[in-house]
């Protein structure tokens, strides 16, 4: 990635995500707030969230719409309250959560799967509306191989045949994330 953020910035990122939730869950509502001025760029980002190795809930947008803070206080609350394979958070329940933060490139489109480096590359499919993404680590954590990082990708999460990578209708696009993980 073209840049990367300080250990002060990596830090308000968290602050904002888990003030974000917290406030949200106490009171229903968003609360507003400045975003520091150095974290102002639009960036597409991803939130994680998870209870010891377990996931909690991931939710993220993959263009750049918003100031980074915003778009980070956004996508903390969506995935503690949003997430649809999982129950709403409770505030009892935040304690324990520890959050990570996707920060990602921008998008580039590819016209050969290979030039996919797993563990590297994050990725997106579409087909028509029908469209699924995989962040880098989603290839480590299954442990799959490059044919089963893109079945699985294109099967479970974007409700396409299983084969559909090989459709010649089917975009493929690759990025890049920078990874904050709350300690």
């Amino acid at each position: 990635m073209e840049d990367t953020f300080t250990l002060i910035k990596q830090r308000k990122l968290i602050k904002i995500a888990r003030q974000a939730i917290e406030g949200y869950l106490k009171t229903g509502k968003i609360q507003k707030f400045e975003p520091p001025k150095e974290l102002k760029e639009k960036r597409a980002v991803f939130v994680t969230l998870r209870n010891g190795e377990e996931l909690r809930g991931c939710i993220g947008h993959l263009e750049a719409y918003k100031p980074l803070a915003e778009a980070v206080a956004e996508m903390a609350i969506a995935a503690a309250v949003d997430d649809n394979r999982f129950l709403p958070m409770t505030l009892g329940e935040l304690p324990q959560i520890k959050i990570e933060i996707s920060i990602l490139s921008p998008m580039q489109k590819i016209s050969d799967p290979y030039q996919i480096k797993l563990g590297e590359h994050g990725v997106m499919v579409k087909n028509g509306l029908r469209g699924g993404t995989f962040l880098p680590e989603v290839a480590e954590h299954f442990s799959y191989n490059l044919e089963e990082f893109l079945n699985s990708l294109c099967s479970h999460k974007a409700g396409l045949p299983t084969d559909a990578w090989h459709d010649p209708e089917t975009e493929i696009y690759i990025f890049t994330t920078q990874k904050i993980k709350e300690n």
